[in-house]
């Protein structure tokens, strides 16, 4: 009797521990340990676009601007400065197809900015395309020679938001290129930039690896950092970070080139989580994909059939628009799930990428702004840019809703 009375009492207390347990301990709920908060009123870098470069695709169809430039909504086009020895004759032939193409984004409300690969080899110390640098005898030469390209395109009903002096001048390759220093980035610019600058804004210097080290001097030079307006950069072996130095004078930062050489859905969501890391690591102004045509890299590949990539872009520039800002969000909230949040136009735009490979529910906070609901697209392995039959209420400021494996999905809602 006394042992099944230990037993019994055994019991009971075993069952107060666990009830204490449950008592204690929170329940896990994603809605309640993973809530991402927005602060609309914590305005960050404003947004001017997303693109890709026609860069050696020759004249683009209607067909595939219409699908870039309208339907996924592309914003930026950045177009190839083809070297050009009879630029001083009115012979502008080199520079059609680009300008072609250059018409048709523009009329989709895109942003266009140049870049030259090289000078005329005539302006080289080497007398070729390939390799070499700038004579310096040159310089005032080069200034006119790139102010002749901007105002042809301008003079044909396209003006050029920006025009570059260098692609990758801290890379040699064997194609188109031309090395520069920083030393010598800052000589040029503060002798030659108000020539350029008085027909578009100068970006430089469009360095491999987003090299810092290529554009320090040039800010740091009062008269040469005047004619600069934006700070470009590529993704090849970098790390995306900011660029206090460039903020502080004044200037945009732009991602102008990377690429991936896989198609798979995997590595497009893995560029969708670059694009973010951009806007809410690097403070960015805007973010472009290197190629509209390519089989290993492009948005379409050689057989004209579009891949998912274009769909990611998507997420981000169909909802984006220029003159938006990135405001203050929770960027990652939970395991696998990366988000940064905009607005402009009176709207409200949250991206939410989800690296995992399982779906996962997410609450949104939304501050200081009244939204009472919001519409949402996804893409998806299965998904392009899909948008939901119905949208998700916002009560409070808050909603939860499930953002599938492998995908990013963009919220949108009208500020009340």
């Amino acid at each position: 009797m006394k042992g099944r009375i230990k037993k019994i009492s055994l019991s009971l207390a075993m069952c107060f521990i666990v009830a204490a347990i449950f008592l204690i301990a929170p329940i896990s709920s994603n809605a309640a340990t993973n809530s991402a908060a927005i602060n609309l009123a914590s305005k960050q870098q404003v947004i001017r676009g997303f693109g890709a470069a026609s860069v050696w695709c020759g004249a683009l169809s209607d067909s595939y601007m219409d699908t870039l430039y309208s339907n996924i909504g592309l914003s930026i086009l950045r177009v190839r400065i083809a070297p050009n020895e009879n630029w001083n004759k009115g012979d502008y032939s080199a520079w059609a197809d680009e300008l072609s193409n250059a018409k048709k984004a523009a009329a989709r409300g895109a942003i266009v900015f140049a870049t030259p690969w090289t000078p005329p080899a005539s302006m080289k110390t080497n007398n070729s395309t390939i390799g070499g640098s700038l004579k310096t005898t040159s310089y005032a030469d080069y200034a006119a020679y790139l102010k002749t390209f901007a105002n042809y395109f301008a003079n044909n009903g396209v003006k050029l938001y920006a025009i570059s002096l260098q692609n990758e001048p801290d890379w040699d390759p064997n194609y188109e290129g031309c090395q520069w220093t920083a030393d010598q980035f800052k000589d040029f610019i503060k002798a030659n930039g108000a020539t350029i600058a008085s027909v578009t804004k100068i970006i430089m210097p469009e360095s491999l690896n987003f090299n810092q080290a290529m554009s320090d001097p040039t800010l740091n030079d009062a008269t040469a950092a005047s004619y600069v307006s934006i700070i470009g950069g590529h993704l090849y072996g970098a790390t995306i970070k900011d660029y206090p130095l460039a903020r502080s004078k004044g200037k945009e930062l732009w991602m102008t080139e990377h690429l991936l050489n896989d198609q798979s859905v995997s590595a497009c969501i893995t560029t969708a989580k670059e694009i973010n890391d951009c806007m809410t690591v690097g403070n960015m102004n805007a973010y472009c994909w290197w190629w509209v045509i390519s089989d290993s890299n492009g948005l379409y590949n050689k057989a004209g059939v579009l891949q998912k990539r274009p769909y990611v872009l998507g997420q981000f520039s169909k909802f984006i628009g220029n003159g938006y800002y990135r405001v203050d969000a929770a960027s990652n909230p939970q395991t696998n799930v990366y988000m940064s949040a905009y607005t402009g136009s009176n709207k409200v735009v949250i991206v939410a990428i989800n690296q995992g490979n399982t779906n996962v529910n997410q609450n949104f906070n939304i501050q200081n702004g009244n939204v009472s609901s919001v519409s949402s697209w996804v893409t998806s392995a299965s998904l392009n840019m899909a948008k939901s039959s119905s949208d998700i209420m916002v009560s409070n400021g808050s909603f939860t809703a499930s953002l599938p494996a492998q995908s990013v999905t963009t919220f949108v809602g009208n500020l009340n």
